[in-house]
C-alpha cells in the first residue's frame, strides 16, 4: 500500500493520499487545501485517484475537493450528516475564517459499516459524531484514519452549536478502544500515534474521564 501524508493549508490539515502500488488505483482522505501541491504528489506516484473521502466537512479538510474533483472526476464519499456543512460555507466554519468554501458536488453518503474499496485497500467505515454530525473513520488492517475525532494526545474540539462531547466519548471508547494496541493512527491534524500510546498517555481516554461523560 503506497501512503502519503500533506499537511495542507493555513491550518495544517492531514491530506493522506493512499493507493494500491499493483494497480495504481487510489483515493484522497480531506484533501483540504493547496491543490497544486496534492496534485503534483499523484503525479509523482502515478496514482489514478477513484475515490475522496471526507471524514468530516470542515473547511480546513474540504478545500481542494472542487479542484480534485474537475481534475479526476472521482467519487466523493461522506457521511450524509455532514453535508450541509459541506454546502454551507457559514457551517463548515470557512466563512469565519475570511475562505469561504460551499462544494456542490454529487456525493456518495457512507454509513456504518461500509467498505471504501480502491484496488486490493479496502477501508470500514465507522460513524463517529461529536466534533461533527457526521464525522467518520476508517479502518484497515492495523490502520485507523482517524479525522478529527482523536488526535496524538487529544480529541476533536466538540464548542461548535452541533457538536457534542458526550457522543464524541462514547463512539471513541466504543469504536475504536477497542481496537488493537498496535493500530496505527493517522489523524486530521498534528503526528501519527498508535492506540497503545493513546491508551495509556491520552488524558481523554482515560477511564476515570470517560466514566464522567457515560450515559
Amino acid at each position: 500500500m503506497i501512503l502519503e501524508t500533506l499537511a495542507v493549508g493555513p491550518f495544517q490539515s492531514n491530506c493522506y493520499i493512499v493507493g494500491d502500488s499493483n494497480t495504481k488505483q487510489s483515493l484522497v482522505i480531506d484533501p483540504g487545501a493547496e491543490f497544486e501541491r496534492i496534485w503534483d504528489k499523484i503525479v509523482k506516484l502515478n496514482l489514478n485517484v477513484e475515490k475522496i473521502v471526507l471524514t468530516h466537512a470542515h473547511g480546513d479538510h474540504i478545500g481542494a475537493v472542487r479542484e480534485l474533483v474537475e481534475k479526476t472526476k472521482p467519487q466523493l464519499l461522506l457521511h450524509q450528516d455532514d453535508y450541509p456543512l459541506l454546502i454551507n460555507p457559514k457551517q463548515n466554519l470557512s466563512d469565519v475564517y475570511g475562505f469561504p468554501i460551499s462544494v456542490q458536488t454529487a456525493a456518495r453518503f457512507l454509513k456504518e459499516n461500509d467498505q471504501v474499496v480502491c484496488g486490493d485497500i479496502a477501508l470500514r467505515v465507522i460513524h463517529t459524531p461529536g466534533h461533527t454530525p457526521g464525522g467518520i473513520c476508517l479502518i484497515g488492517e492495523k490502520i485507523l484514519f482517524s479525522g478529527d475525532t482523536l488526535f496524538h494526545g487529544s480529541i476533536g474540539r466538540t464548542d461548535f452549536n452541533y457538536s457534542s462531547l458526550e457522543k464524541l466519548l462514547e463512539a471513541i471508547e466504543h469504536k475504536i478502544l477497542n481496537l488493537e494496541d498496535d493500530t496505527k493512527i493517522y489523524p486530521g491534524h498534528g503526528p501519527a500515534s498508535t492506540l497503545g500510546w493513546e491508551r495509556n498517555n491520552n488524558p481523554f481516554l482515560r477511564k476515570s474521564f470517560l466514566s464522567q461523560y457515560r450515559a
